[in-house]
C-alpha cells in the first residue's frame, strides 16, 4: 500500500511544479493582455490615471511578488512531500530483488529531487529573489546591471526545475514498476 501512496504523493510533487511553471508564466502575460483586451472600464480608468507604464511597472511587481511567494511556499511544500515519499518508500518493503532493486532506484531518484529543491530552496531562490527585488522598477534601457546575472539564475532555476520534473517522472515509473 504505501507504494501506491508515493505514487500519490509524486502525482502531487509532478502537478504541482507543472502547475507552478503554468501560474509563473501566466502571472507576467495576463498583465498585458489585461492592459490590451480588458474590457472593464474602471480598470482601464486607473490605468489612465496613472499612466500606462507606471500601471504595467505596478502590475509587474504585483506578479513578480505573488510569484516570489509561490516559489518560496512550493519549494518548502516539495522538501514535505519529498520527505513523505522518502518515509513511505523506505519503509514499504518489496516482494522480489527485482522489485526491490525498483524501489531503491526511485528512493535514489527522490533523494536527488530533494537535494535540488535544497539547493533551490537555500541557494538559487534567495538570490533571485533578492536580485529580483532590487531590478523592480528599473528602467531596461540601458540593461541595468544585474540582469544578466538575473537571467543566469533564472535559466538555472528552470533548468533545475525541468530536470526534477523528468526525474519526477522516471521516479514515478520505477515505483510503478516497484509495485
Amino acid at each position: 500500500m504505501k507504494p501506491r501512496w508515493a505514487l500519490v504523493v509524486m502525482g502531487m510533487l509532478i502537478m504541482g511544479s507543472i502547475c507552478m511553471s503554468v501560474v509563473a508564466t501566466e502571472n507576467f502575460y495576463t498583465i498585458d493582455r489585461l492592459l490590451d483586451t480588458s474590457t472593464k472600464m474602471e480598470f482601464h480608468g486607473a490605468v489612465q490615471r496613472l499612466g500606462h507604464t507606471p500601471a504595467r511597472d505596478l502590475l509587474r511587481y504585483l506578479s513578480s511578488e505573488l510569484n516570489r511567494l509561490y516559489f518560496q511556499m512550493w519549494n518548502v511544500a516539495q522538501l514535505v512531500l519529498g520527505g513523505l515519499a522518502l518515509w513511505l518508500l523506505a519503509t514499504s518493503p518489496a516482494p522480489s530483488e527485482r522489485q526491490d532493486a525498483q524501489r531503491r532506484r526511485a528512493l535514489w531518484g527522490v533523494a536527488a529531487m530533494v537535494g535540488v529543491v535544497v539547493l533551490m530552496l537555500g541557494y538559487l531562490t534567495p538570490q533571485i529573489v533578492s536580485l529580483g527585488r532590487s531590478l523592480d522598477f528599473v528602467p531596461r534601457d540601458p540593461a541595468p546591471p544585474g540582469l544578466q546575472k538575473f537571467w543566469i539564475l533564472h535559466a538555472a532555476y528552470t533548468s533545475l526545475e525541468m530536470l526534477k520534473l523528468l526525474l519526477g517522472f522516471v521516479v514515478a515509473w520505477w515505483i510503478v514498476k516497484s509495485g
